[in-house]
């Protein structure tokens, strides 16, 4: 567990080095915005969000089943992750 990283992931230096090629001028992990998204340009009201397949629960009705050990622990801990970042993005559409 210690070689997972929060920030300056693999997948988060490629779009950083993408948007920044392209022109695109950001903020990285702004406490500023609710949720500390990834990259933040204020004035466009854009938060970007790189997150990881695992730990957000993508394909989750599949993926729960894989799981075979700790899963007390795992179920709902990447439960209350996809809850958290509906309650972020739900916030953030409400302010724009």
């Amino acid at each position: 567990m210690v070689a997972v990283k929060a920030k300056g992931t693999k997948q988060e230096l490629l779009l950083a080095s993408a948007m920044w090629n392209v022109g695109l001028r950001y903020r990285k992990n702004d406490k500023t915005v609710y949720g500390c998204p990834d990259f933040v340009h204020k004035g466009k009201k854009i938060a970007i969000f790189v997150d990881g397949e695992m730990w957000h629960g993508r394909d989750w009705e599949k993926q729960k089943d894989t799981f075979k050990s700790n899963r007390d622990f795992w179920i709902p801990k990447i439960e209350r992750n996809i809850a958290r970042d509906n309650e972020v993005n739900a916030s953030l559409t409400a302010k724009g």
